[in-house]
């Protein structure tokens, strides 16, 4: 193996015969008879405390260590270590057991082996830039996400993560120190080699820059060497796409290629930065009548800024309200990219609701309607065709916001972001997805803003929901026998559909008989047949709009207590916060889905839940554990067991 020497770990634990076997030169010398220690201070067993003994422990890698051991790894005297040692073991709340060993020195042994294993352990790879975290704390996660990809999680609570090249270019840090101090905060001890690489990644982000000359206003692009210019961008980019060379490290850029420069050049490893002086658009003087939160404003001022980003807040922290402070803050005329129709009719409700903006100044651009105004409303679809793009190519906006900015990459929604303003704002909780494309989003949009989830849990501004992923067991064995025999898709619908989810759902309905409680389910049939045996309706994209909205808004008005929910409730309508969310079934939906759901229950105040229902022995288990891993990348705990109301039926 190449790592290592990166890959030392723990040893294994001492066997009976041999490890725990110490030489004579290792015993345990009394105090009193050491004439080395006579000098001992009469405070000696206060010298070593629990906590430092537990580091004593992982340093050598075995559950038994002798008091030299000790003393060698806390750099004091044997003496000294075997009375402090001795201290800790007697009396109430004792953290340390002595063993006498017949032929063999004293070991010692922590009192509560569940304190030293629940503690965080951080392991490093450097050469392949992976991190395993055992037990990590919730401010460990957080910062972990600012630089750093979840790999996988295990059910004993361990995490591994890799620190993948993008992480490090959309890293949002204004310096490379704020970014390594970021690093050390979480690593074991410094890593030069993992840190060089950082480094290195970090000034490669900035190697290109798109630039409006200063004369003619057309747009340039600047290598930082003659080589990055000849080498990389000439050989990568096209004739169409780069018009003519001005200098040794210039390039005229063709205007309607700048999004694919960009997208080219960073496949190639090379991020640009665009620092284009574009034109502002017609200024439109906007009000905003809410007060915006400290962290909402934070996120407003970071853009401005950069003029370029995607804000990245979980659901319920108010990224369309720091969207609407975006406009105000710019005050240019504003088009909004929305995926659907539902989206676009909120946005139209919202900003009438609270800014100063009349009717007649907000336009709507869709299959519905084709209405361009001062602030314009449009599908991504509609944008990016080329006989309607045309109208908003023709106006110069001073700021286009993309909501839900993680359809951008997909081949339908990609060619709307041709359209090109001084200001650009993504919005997303969730900005992954499953082709590992969302590194696009910052190319194609801008960087990261607001992605620390943990300092909006620990601000109280977002109350961290409490997810438990319960595996249940089949319903009985002619249905286990059912699923064995299925294949493909119908194993999955049948392992979704397991009615025993319907026992559980009705007992954690009975644990909380108060919440308000959202049950999402995959399929129709099985969201029909959970409505009947609850007494509740089923809200799918089969019902009526006016239908759909009357009972979204009795759950919010509080008239309902429970819906169960399709699909439709992942994005694109205004499902209305709630305090259980129950997912039945989905599981091999997107990581983006679950956390959509998830945030159905992150609100400023209360209790919040989640509870994701996987059938025991099918690919639900596995699919349940990662498309959680979105969630406890961002410092949400995940926590597992077997489903309660069904415990007597496990396989």
């Amino acid at each position: 193996m190449t790592d290592s020497e990166d890959d030392v770990g723990p040893a294994d634990p001492p066997s009976d015969e041999s490890e725990s076997r110490e030489s004579p030169d290792d015993q345990t010398v009394p105090a009193e008879s050491d004439p080395t220690d006579s000098t001992e201070s009469d405070d000696a067993s206060s010298s070593v405390d629990v906590e430092e003994f537990h580091d004593a422990v992982e340093e050598f890698g075995r559950p038994v260590v002798t008091a030299e051991e000790v003393a060698r790894a806390l750099d004091r005297s044997q003496a000294e270590t075997d009375d402090a040692l001795s201290g800790l073991s007697e009396g109430e709340g004792k953290g340390v057991e002595r063993l006498d060993v017949s032929n063999d020195p004293v070991v010692w042994y922590p009192t509560d082996w569940g304190e030293l294993a629940d503690r965080e352990r951080v392991v490093v790879f450097p050469k392949r830039r992976e991190l395993v975290v055992d037990q990590p704390t919730q401010f460990t996660r957080a910062q972990l996400s600012q630089f750093a990809h979840l790999v996988d999680t295990t059910r004993d609570g361990g995490y591994m993560y890799e620190i993948r090249q993008e992480d490090v270019w959309a890293a949002p840090f204004d310096d490379f120190e704020d970014l390594i101090g970021t690093v050390r905060d979480v690593l074991p001890e410094r890593s030069p080699h993992l840190e060089e690489w950082i480094e290195g990644q970090w000034k490669r982000a900035r190697q290109f820059v798109l630039r409006t000359d200063d004369e003619d206003g057309y747009v340039v692009l600047e290598a930082a060497s003659e080589d990055l210019m000849g080498n990389v961008a000439r050989q990568k980019l096209d004739s169409g796409q780069l018009r003519a060379p001005l200098s040794d490290t210039e390039s005229w850029v063709a205007e309607e290629s700048v999004a694919e420069v960009k997208r080219i050049l960073y496949e190639a490893g090379y991020p640009v930065s665009d620092e284009r002086d574009l034109e502002t658009g017609e200024e439109l003087d906007v009000d905003l009548g809410l007060d915006l939160r400290r962290y909402q404003q934070e996120w407003v001022n970071q853009f401005v800024q950069q003029k370029a980003g995607v804000l990245v807040g979980p659901p319920g922290s108010g990224k369309t309200v720091a969207g609407m402070g975006a406009i105000e803050a710019v005050g240019g005329e504003t088009l909004i990219l929305v995926p659907g129709r539902e989206l676009a009719n909120q946005w139209r409700e919202e900003l009438l609701a609270h800014t100063n903006l009349s009717p007649d100044q907000i336009g709507e651009y869709h299959g519905g309607e084709k209405d361009v105004r001062p602030v314009t409303i449009a599908t991504y679809q509609t944008a990016g065709m080329d006989r309607h793009r045309q109208l908003f190519d023709q106006r110069e906006w001073g700021l286009i916001i993309y909501d839900e900015v993680h359809h951008v990459p997909s081949r339908v929604f990609r060619r709307s972001v041709e359209l090109q303003s001084k200001h650009r704002l993504g919005l997303s909780a969730t900005p992954v997805r499953e082709d590992d494309k969302e590194e696009e989003i910052f190319t194609l949009i801008g960087p990261p803003i607001g992605t620390d989830w943990d300092a909006l849990f620990e601000a109280g501004y977002v109350q961290e929901p409490e997810v438990q992923i319960r595996y249940v067991p089949w319903d009985d064995e002619t249905y286990r026998h059912e699923y064995g025999t299925a294949e493909g898709h119908e194993k999955r619908q049948i392992a979704a559909s397991n009615p025993a989810k319907l026992d559980e759902i009705r007992h954690l309905r009975g644990e909380h008989p108060h919440a308000k409680t959202l049950i999402f389910v995959e399929y129709l049939d099985q969201g029909d047949e959970l409505a009947e045996a609850l007494g509740v309706p089923f809200i799918s994209g089969e019902m009526r709009h006016a239908r759909r909205q009357h009972l979204l808004q009795e759950f919010k008005s509080g008239e309902r207590d429970t819906l169960v929910v399709s699909r439709v409730g992942d994005e694109g309508i205004d499902l209305p916060d709630a305090e259980l969310a129950i997912v039945a079934s989905g599981l091999g939906g997107s990581r983006r889905q679950g956390a959509q759901r998830a945030g159905r229950t992150m609100r400023p105040t209360g209790s919040a839940r989640m509870y994701v229902l996987a059938t025991r022995g099918t690919t639900e288990e596995d699919f349940a554990r990662r498309r959680m891993q979105h969630l406890s990348a961002k410092g949400v705990r995940v926590t597992e067991r077997s489903a309660e109301a069904v415990e007597d039926r496990r396989p």
